[in-house]
């Protein structure tokens, strides 16, 4: 169930340079929890980071040995691989906000 929204994700130095963000989303099937946390992130991509995104889903129920490389104890779990450090967030991702400050797009009290 990958999905890649960009072209191939560059290499990690020039991905920094260029404000490229690689996100890694955890799920555990089509239960309603993980398609809300795909469409609410690939929402906030588009909205965000047009065009500086990657993102690739990793379905635990599929693949559950992936769960032990980030270290995942809940789903949905995004996990923010660049620009470092890394990041991981929890939830369904339907707090726009929440999830803009949480992946360091927007500093807290920043308005757009």
């Amino acid at each position: 169930m990958p999905i890649d929204t960009s072209s191939p994700t560059p290499p990690a130095a020039e991905a920094a340079a260029e404000g490229h963000y690689s996100l890694r989303l955890y799920v555990a099937g089509q239960t309603p929890k993980s398609i809300a946390a795909i469409r609410n992130l690939t929402v906030i991509c588009e909205t965000h980071l047009a065009g500086r995104y990657t993102i690739e889903i990793v379905d635990l129920r599929v693949n559950p040995q992936l769960a032990a490389g980030d270290q995942i104890l809940a789903l949905p779990t995004l996990v923010r691989h660049l620009p470092s450090p890394l990041i991981k967030i929890i939830g369904d991702l339907s707090n726009t906000e929440r999830v803009l400050v949480g992946l360091e797009i927007r500093s807290r009290g920043q308005v757009t």
